[in-house]
């Protein structure tokens, strides 16, 4: 076998693919920031295809992921992921999208931003930015044990074997425990640790796990504590490890590359077209390995000829390492003038595999060549770019130029502290290594993140900083808590008030081609059942995918009556057990004036939905929380927010039964509609409405226990108390709306829950 060779490029992630799995040869699974999980499987095996289906959809980023390996209770194994939202999602890997995952774990407090499972299947590592590691057990969801003691942000977990596991913090130390979290000892690292993974037995270098960091050093240790080893090669931050089962390590990080190490010795790198490489993982049967980065891509390695993607793939796959722009501040000062000419790399080879050397090229452009031992030459691995915003005047900050400089106020009478940023820098690692230099607590990382984000809009690679918010940086000021910056001649900006929602919240994100696949299988299961009344001919099934298409394409103007009547029929019509396709493709309908119109006046759909008995308490409860979430998504048009308006009491009745279930999924469509609802009671003057919201709005504080449904029941409730004195009257002396609260804010120990209750007691207090 010769060096990693491109295998496959897997598109479908709008954002960074921030955590990988590779658990069988067939199998890929990967998280990102664009809120989902996806699950790709093999179609086609020369060249290798892949088919992605996506298993979670959030509404927070999702950057941890694990694999629990099959056992008796479950055949496939589990899928583990997580991220900004703090719960820990597990389920099966054939679960739809719109199934219940097989359990929630809420515990932690902020990010969670680090997974593994134990071999055995027994155990789930957890690591979060509330400085806290967790042990879950599977199949027994309720209790986690906290591994206690870490003094920063547990960023690495590793289960090594079933009696222990290490965490990696960014207070620098490495930790052993016992599952029962007892602390065996410590390991001192000098910097903080990214990225922790187990070796093989007898590993020839005697060590039993490795690890990485910001010193871009991998490290190999025993389990009693004694390094063995250092790995140097790595440019940047290391972000993962993973290790093959003949011992090799690879790692990949923000030097844009993957690495193969064997007997210390780095042997292949593998450039990506991306500023960060975030993720790597190993499959054990074959050797071959995915990676993740910041390009939205996910990407399959091998050193097996007959798994080579084709050719012409792997071209492109070079040419876009070729033409990729590398910022100068990842490669540091470079004279031109003492830089060679393209003849250095036909005179001189490099000394060791990954060797970076920078030329000067005839047009007067600096390319960054790389070393390959394998194929012994230079490969071409990008242009450097002066900065991001090269077009416009640069900013000076201790002796480099960027792009902007913000100040940031932390403290009232102490000097503002200097936040500067490039156009080609990664806000969220800029304000993670921000919050880090100053030591300032994590839940600011997101308000910087933010801030820095809102205020660079519209300026990107190669443009002029000066298309963004203040090109000087002179003019910008944040503090923490606040939404923008205030220019000088103000006061800053006061802490932002939640209250009163303003905006209708719809849920319109979906897989069209998922459902409408799903809706296929159903109706020809009706035809082999011979149910001729109930199932779609042909021409109805082109009418239905010409009208998904447009659907999918926002072009929801163009689905023709006629496709809508089809879609009612799915959704009201057939078997409860297959109405949940058509139920989905029915929410997507309200967004839009004409067929929200047709639906609610042809139709009177939320007759045909109550006489369907969905809102019944013997219905699927999938198809109910589709149903609510149809609902809420009344509120999208006009003419729906009219229908809603005038429905109330139907409405109201349809929900009642499931203000207090435990079903995640469908207490926060309902909790949606109360959102909506009040947003709509700010413009109408109905007060036994109102106390009618507030009363259910009590009940589900009281028995709520998804931080998501608990934070929409809140700023619903606060919603509804913005309308005066008189309903924050009812709502503390009559509803005991105090109490409600008090109980929703223990269950949900989230800043954003904090500051709503914040605002709602001001106003029951008077």
């Amino acid at each position: 076998m010769g060096d990693y060779k491109l295998s496959a490029s897997l598109r479908g992630h709008e954002d960074d693919v921030r955590s990988v799995a590779f658990p069988h040869p067939n199998t890929v699974v990967s998280a990102s920031r664009d809120f989902t999980v996806r699950l790709w499987t093999l179609q086609a095996s020369n060249p290798p295809t892949y088919d992605s289906t996506i298993k979670t959809h959030g509404k927070e980023f999702v950057n941890s992921l694990t694999i629990v390996p099959p056992s008796s209770a479950y055949p496939e194994g589990l899928i583990v992921s997580s991220g900004k939202d703090q719960i820990i999602d597990v389920r099966q890997p054939s679960k739809a999208l719109d199934n219940d995952a097989d359990a929630l774990l809420i515990g932690h407090g902020s990010n969670v931003c680090a997974l593994d499972a134990s071999s055995d299947g027994k155990l789930i590592i957890s690591g979060s930015w509330d400085q806290d590691a967790r042990v879950w057990e599977v199949g027994k969801w309720g209790d986690s044990t906290v591994l206690k003691g870490h003094g920063a942000a547990v960023w690495a977990v590793l289960a090594y074997d079933p009696s222990t596991i290490i965490t990696g913090c960014a207070d620098k130390e490495i930790r052993i425990f016992r599952p029962t979290g007892e602390l065996i000892h410590s390991i001192q690292t000098g910097d903080v640790v990214r990225a922790l993974c187990r070796l093989p037995a007898n590993h020839p270098s005697g060590a039993h796990f490795a690890s990485a960091g910001n010193d871009a050093v991998v490290r190999l240790w025993t389990l009693n504590g004694r390094q063995v080893y250092e790995l140097h090669g790595h440019e940047n931050f290391i972000y993962a490890l993973a290790a093959l089962a003949d011992g090799r390590i690879v790692s990949s990080g923000e030097d844009r590359t993957v690495r193969i190490w064997e007997n210390q010795q780095c042997i292949q790198t593998i450039t990506h077209p991306a500023i960060s490489v975030w993720t790597v993982a190993a499959c054990p049967e074959n050797g071959d390995i995915v990676t993740g980065a910041s390009d939205n891509i996910v990407r399959i390695f091998t050193r097996a000829a007959e798994r080579y993607a084709d050719p012409a793939a792997i071209e492109q796959f070079n040419d876009d390492v070729k033409s990729s722009s590398i910022p100068q501040q990842q490669v540091g000062d470079i004279n031109k003038e003492k830089l060679p000419g393209p003849e250095f790399l036909t005179q001189k080879s490099g000394t060791k595999e990954g060797q970076v050397q920078m030329i000067l090229e005839a047009n007067g452009n600096i390319s960054a060549y790389q070393w390959s031992m394998g194929a012994n030459e230079w490969a071409n691995v990008g242009t450097v770019v002066d900065q991001a915003g090269s077009s416009g005047r640069k900013i000076p900050h201790n002796g480099k130029d960027y792009d902007y400089v913000f100040d940031v106020d932390i403290e009232d009478g102490k000097p503002p502290l200097k936040l500067p940023y490039n156009l080609s820098q990664n806000p969220y690692e800029v304000a993670r290594k921000f919050c880090e230099d100053n030591k300032l607590p994590l839940t600011y990382l997101d308000q910087v993140t933010n801030f820095i984000v809102q205020n660079t809009q519209g300026a990107t690679l190669g443009q002029s900083a000066a298309q963004g918010a203040d090109p000087w940086g002179t003019e910008s000021r944040y503090r923490p808590g606040d939404a923008a910056p205030a220019a000088p001649p103000q006061p800053p900006a006061p802490k932002p008030k939640i209250l009163p929602q303003k905006d209708y919240l719809d849920i319109l994100t979906a897989s069209h081609k998922a459902i409408f696949k799903k809706l296929q299988e159903f109706n020809q299961a009706l035809v082999n059942d011979g149910n001729k009344g109930l199932s779609l001919n042909p021409s109805d099934i082109d009418q239905l995918n010409s009208a998904v298409a447009s659907m999918e394409r926002g072009n929801l103007k163009d689905v023709d009556f006629a496709a809508i009547d089809l879609i009612v029929k799915a959704a009201t019509e057939w078997p409860p057990e297959k109405r949940l396709p058509g139920l989905d493709l029915l929410r997507l309908l309200f967004a839009a004036e004409e067929s929200s119109a047709y639906l609610t006046t042809d139709h009177n759909i939320l007759t045909l939905l109550a006489q369907s008995g969905v809102f019944e308490p013997t219905s699927p409860l999938n198809n109910t929380m589709m149903a609510v979430r149809s609902l809420s998504n009344l509120f999208k048009t006009e003419i729906g927010r009219a229908t809603a308006s005038e429905e109330f009491e139907q409405l109201h009745g349809f929900i009642s039964p499931f203000l207090t279930s435990p079903n995640r999924n469908l207490i926060i469509a309902v909790t949606t509609l109360c959102i909506n609802y009040s947003v709509l009671l700010t413009s109408e003057n109905n007060a036994d409405r109102a106390l009618s919201l507030l009363d259910d709005l009590s009940r589900i504080l009281n028995s709520a226990t998804d931080s998501e449904a608990i934070y929409r029941a809140l700023v619903a409730t606060g919603t509804l108390l913005c309308l005066g004195n008189d309903f924050c009257e009812a709502g503390r002396d009559i509803l005991q709306l105090g109490t409600a609260i008090s109980a929703a804010e223990k269950k949900a120990k989230e800043p954003r829950v904090k500051n709503v209750v914040a605002e709602i007691r001001e106003k029951l207090q008077g």
